[in-house]
């Protein structure tokens, strides 16, 4: 990292030997002679580091030190000391200096002081940025949609997020349960606590509730330790129980009780611990028909089913088609470090023709096999998967007149009525258009050239 850095010395000679050292490592460096002077200076946003003398006339160094605490905390501070000054130092690194450095100093101990500082502040820097793009991703933003069956879903994330309801996400597979779970805990009051997942389908009967509710030490075969389990480790937090509708009875009771009690016992173990865990669980089977079945707890359905939220399959939503498309190309051109590419008309028409039996992770992952094969300056329709292009595992394409095509027309209606809606909204404001409609400029562009509409006969209206 080449940072920007303040040196703070009366004596020129050594501010302009720092200065000329670190210059010529890259970095941006002033150098000044007095503590006023420094705090003028400091009153300037932008310096990520201060290289001070301990014994200033007037402002002394420790006077700096503590302005930089106190109003730029994330400014780090070297004090350069006098020979015998070390009680003092000592006393400065207790006030928040970051290091420092007895006179005469040596160019290389100086150099390697400030790398390691500047390399700390940007592994922080770095992290601090992954966890606002963590938080960010699970905001509504992840959560893809204008439908008016979305907007149901939003309108219930938004009501019950800051409470300590349980909620039951329902939907097919690979309709996003897992992002309204995300939504759910990061958009509430355990944000800062842990969110722990756990799959009730991926685990065999003897190690779920090892894996729930922890083991102590010789409870079965192979447990040569004692263990936590994922309600220990999210106590205070949320848990998110996926697939709960393929949990086997005898856990069930036991789900049961922490959502009573909340309390319980590890496997083997006889003491009782209690937890303050949020519970959101997620299926796609059909519980009620697994209560008739006696399959399910009908005690332990009426526990978990607080709230209801039913994500619906896509083929239920095909007028949020565009806009998945258009931020899952934005996705994985991001993660794949690819140039964003617009995706051809006839590739453009098969993604929304298609009749995503996976829903939306399918769709997903269609578009990420198409950005990772693009080679050309769009992506084409020879870049989608086989299925999407209409082409059966015997290399059969679709007959004339099929539900893709049906569906095909259906999508072009809607992608009209949303063009014109949008234009009509921004004056044949292409840009803001676009934006509106969670596009790319260019995508617009082919779709006003492909459909023969115009958008300056907007700007008259």
């Amino acid at each position: 990292m080449r940072g920007r850095i303040l040196v703070v010395d009366d004596e020129r000679a050594i501010g302009i030997a720092i200065q000329r050292l670190l210059g010529a490592r890259g970095h941006e460096v002033d150098a000044v002679l007095s503590g006023e002077d420094a705090l003028r200076r400091l009153a300037e946003p932008g310096y990520h580091l201060v290289i001070t003398d301990l014994s200033l006339q007037g402002v002394s160094g420790m006077d700096v030190l503590r302005w930089v605490r106190e109003r730029a905390p994330e400014t780090a501070v070297i004090m350069i000391t006098a020979f015998g000054s070390e009680k003092i130092a000592v006393e400065a690194m207790k006030l928040g200096a970051a290091d420092y450095i007895p006179k005469p100093f040596d160019n290389d101990e100086l150099e390697l002081v400030v790398e390691r500082l500047l390399d700390g502040m940007e592994v922080r820097r770095s992290l601090r940025l992954l966890q606002e793009q963590v938080a960010g991703a699970y905001r509504f933003g992840s959560l893809i949609g204008k439908s008016p069956a979305m907007q149901r879903v939003f309108d219930v994330i938004r009501k019950v997020a800051d409470t300590d309801l349980t909620v039951l996400v329902r939907g097919p597979s690979g309709t996003g349960k897992e992002l309204v779970a995300n939504a759910l805990h990061y958009n509430g009051p355990r944000r800062t606590k842990p969110l722990v997942k756990v799959n009730c389908a991926a685990f065999s009967r003897e190690l779920v509730e090892s894996e729930l509710f922890g083991h102590e030490k010789g409870a079965f075969t192979g447990a040569v330790a004692t263990r936590e389990g994922k309600f220990e480790i999210a106590d205070g937090g949320t848990l998110f129980l996926d697939e709960i509708g393929d949990m086997r009875p005898e856990t069930q009771a036991k789900i049961l009780r922490v959502l009573q009690e909340r309390e319980f016992e590890r496997v083997g173990g006889n003491r009782t611990l209690k937890v303050d865990v949020r519970i959101l669980a997620a299926t796609n089977q059909d519980l009620e028909a697994k209560v008739k079945a006696g399959s399910f707890r009908e005690d332990l359905y009426y526990r978990l089913n607080v709230v209801s939220i039913l994500l619906p399959a896509l083929r239920e939503r095909v007028e949020d088609l565009p806009l998945l498309i258009e931020h899952f190309l934005a996705a994985a051109a991001t993660r794949l470090k690819r140039a964003p590419r617009p995706l051809a008309p006839d590739a453009y028409r098969a993604l929304c023709a298609h009749e995503w039996k996976g829903n939306v992770r399918e769709l997903e992952h269609a578009i990420e096999q198409a950005v990772a094969l693009a080679s050309g300056s769009e992506i084409a329709l020879g870049d989608l998967p086989a299925s999407v292009r209409g082409i059966s595992s015997d290399g059969a394409a679709d007959p004339p007149g099929s539900f893709r095509e049906a569906k095909q027309q259906a999508v072009e209606r809607f992608e009209r009525q949303f063009i014109h809606e949008a234009l009509a909204r921004h004056h044949g404001n292409i840009s803001k258009a676009a934006e509106d409609m969670g596009m790319y400029r260019q995508h617009l562009q082919l779709k006003l050239a492909e459909y023969g509409i115009d958008a300056a006969a907007y700007r008259e209206r």
